[in-house]
């Protein structure tokens, strides 16, 4: 299935765990450290550097551009790293969260409460995930380098959807078959 993460029209309470979705739109990535900075300033009531509410962020560190490129290497990181700050970003209204890897049940629930998807892409895979960045930017927190905040412009990155809105998850399901 097709997904345009910027059609505010489209219910993404359709995706279903397990489906394969190839996405377009804006992204943005955040690692921990970003991650760490965004909840900061979330609790201190300091506006941060891009809007949260219906927005995808991808859990990623992309690696320098080679000369003519427009992004290197892009891959997901696991996710679990980021799960003591997930249910703060989820209430901002987040919708997408993509990385790799399983989630806690605290973070399971937080996106079940806020109606959100938990995407995964497969880990291993950063050069091919690289050559559906069609722009590149970077939004916030230059000094963390590959950790700063990038604004990518992606098109038929393909992912599967790991949890769903309702909280069903490819992780418990028999047989893991995605």
């Amino acid at each position: 299935m097709k997904v345009n993460l910027q059609d505010l029209t489209f219910d993404h309470k359709i995706l279903k765990a397990g489906q394969k979705v190839l996405i377009r739109g804006t992204i943005y990535t955040a690692r921990d450290a970003a991650h760490d900075r965004i909840v900061k300033m979330l609790n201190c009531g300091e506006e941060i550097p891009f809007k949260l509410e219906n927005s995808a962020i991808y859990y990623c560190g992309p690696s320098p551009a080679r000369p003519g490129a427009i992004i290197g290497a892009c891959g997901p990181t696991t996710s679990s790293r980021m799960d003591i700050f997930t249910p703060r970003i989820l209430k901002e209204g987040v919708k997408f969260l993509i990385g790799k890897g399983s989630r806690s049940k605290v973070v399971v629930d937080s996106i079940r409460q806020n109606s959100a998807i938990y995407l995964v892409a497969t880990g291993g895979v950063a050069a091919l995930l690289s050559k559906t960045v069609k722009k590149v930017g970077l939004i916030a927190f230059e000094d963390l380098g590959p950790e700063a905040i990038y604004k990518l412009e992606v098109e038929n990155m393909p992912l599967i959807v790991a949890i769903d809105s309702v909280g069903n998850t490819v992780f418990k399901m028999q047989p893991f078959n995605v």
